[in-house]
């Protein structure tokens, strides 16, 4: 019988974490035919799991105990406390038993845990996992690193979560049989791979949402020749306000550009749902926060001496919503005051 296999001969995986893509990770596993024994810490992740054909453990300890020999458990948990349950989990595994750290771990974390589990001869994988709460339907696109022996033992799982061929029209130069990338999983290379590759994705993303926000930004001021603009020494006069007198449809303009144009995304298939609900999107804050990707992208660039002055500036762009900058533009309007006795102007109120 092959590794994590049931008597029927169906991959077996233990899956710790059923937040917002784990459960569905987990019910897309199932249809395909993958035997899930799931934990979580609540109650009622565990039984919505159950009830689409998983095993639910009671604890750690007790999925460990359902699992065939050699195991493989995968963690989808928030990357700060992936180590807590490896300290859980691995008292309690066997040499070749494998590891799979499904979250945005930093590839570094990767190759110091590959080190540790490899001294007690546990195998470890790393696996950056795309396609957010939306994966269910539409499949997971996976970046996997790792030893190759565990990755081949483990394909059948990467295969049922996978978008398959038919998520995009296949490219022109390739033929024959599709490989593992056209169906949307991607064997990388060593440990601490997987999560690079995921990393400089969404370092990618943070600067894809930047560029549509900021053009989506001068389209909804472009009607800043009708506002009443303040006439003082502080406040640079609009010099020709009627080039500005344009109200888009900006909830329209998105869908339009999603048709054809050469700017369409599935981002903006996003964006669009948002907006067909409010275009004026005030249920949001403006508030941006940044998980750590592009940080390690940043500094992987900086390492590499690769520049990369886009994917930062939208690294910053999220500091800067987060308020970040204000002892910055402090510090900034003390300095005209002392030099030129500048007053500070209130801004006007934007909705």
């Amino acid at each position: 019988m092959s590794a994590g296999d049931t008597q029927k001969g169906r991959l077996q995986l233990g899956f710790v974490g059923l937040g917002r893509m784990g459960l569905n990770m987990v019910r897309r596993m199932q249809e395909a035919g993958v035997d899930c024994v799931v934990f979580d810490t609540h109650i009622d992740a565990r039984k919505e799991a159950a009830s689409h054909g998983a095993t639910a453990a009671d604890s750690i300890q007790d999925l460990v105990a359902k699992l065939s020999a050699p195991r493989a458990v995968w963690l989808m948990l928030p990357t700060a406390v992936v180590d807590a349950v490896l300290d859980q989990l691995t008292p309690l595994l066997s040499a070749g038993d494998t590891v799979i750290d499904g979250g945005n771990s930093h590839y570094v974390e990767d190759l110091r845990r590959a080190e540790a589990l490899g001294k007690h001869k546990l195998m470890y994988v790393d696996v950056g996992v795309s396609g957010g709460v939306w994966g269910r339907e539409r499949g997971y696109c996976q970046m996997i690193g790792g030893p190759e022996i565990a990755y081949k033992r483990l394909e059948p799982a990467f295969a049922a979560l996978a978008p398959g061929i038919e998520a995009a029209p296949r490219s022109e130069s390739r033929t024959g049989d599709p490989t593992p990338a056209e169906k949307g999983y991607l064997y990388c290379g060593p440990n601490g791979a997987g999560h690079f590759v995921k990393m400089v994705h969404n370092g990618i993303e943070y600067g894809l949402m930047a560029a549509y926000a900021e053009g989506l930004n001068v389209l909804q001021n472009a009607n800043a020749g009708k506002q009443q603009r303040t006439a003082d020494a502080e406040t640079a006069p609009l010099e020709h306000p009627e080039r500005y007198q344009y109200d888009f449809p900006i909830g329209d303009v998105v869908e339009l550009w999603r048709r054809g144009s050469v700017i369409g995304s599935w981002l903006l298939d996003l964006t669009a749902i948002e907006m067909s609900r409010d275009a004026t999107l005030k249920e949001y804050t403006g508030r941006v926060s940044d998980s750590g990707e592009g940080r390690w992208t940043a500094q992987a660039a900086i390492d590499e001496g690769v520049p990369v002055p886009i994917l930062t500036a939208a690294l910053f762009g999220r500091f800067t919503s987060q308020g970040n900058d204000l002892y910055a533009n402090k510090v900034m309007s003390a300095m005209r005051h002392a030099f030129g006795g500048h007053q500070e102007v209130k801004p006007d109120k934007k909705g």
